[in-house]
């Protein structure tokens, strides 16, 4: 099973799973396709965007698990 950090780059997340797409969306993070955005951390995505990095990893590793089954 996949799991990631808040030293996880956007662009690797994606790779991982491009379904996680739209929990980053829903924090208004946009702009996914740009490439300053793929080489952010998501604890710098989270940042930006006033959201707290481990609730927001705990919830990707959560989708991830529930994808992997």
């Amino acid at each position: 099973m996949a799991q990631v950090t808040k030293d996880t780059m956007i662009g690797e997340l994606l790779q991982i799973n491009a379904d996680v797409a739209p929990i980053l969306m829903d924090i208004g993070m946009h702009c996914l396709g740009c490439p300053a955005s793929q080489m952010e951390t998501i604890e710098q995505a989270a940042g930006v965007h006033g959201i707290n990095p481990d609730e927001l990893v705990e919830e990707i590793n959560q989708f991830l698990k529930a994808a992997d089954k």
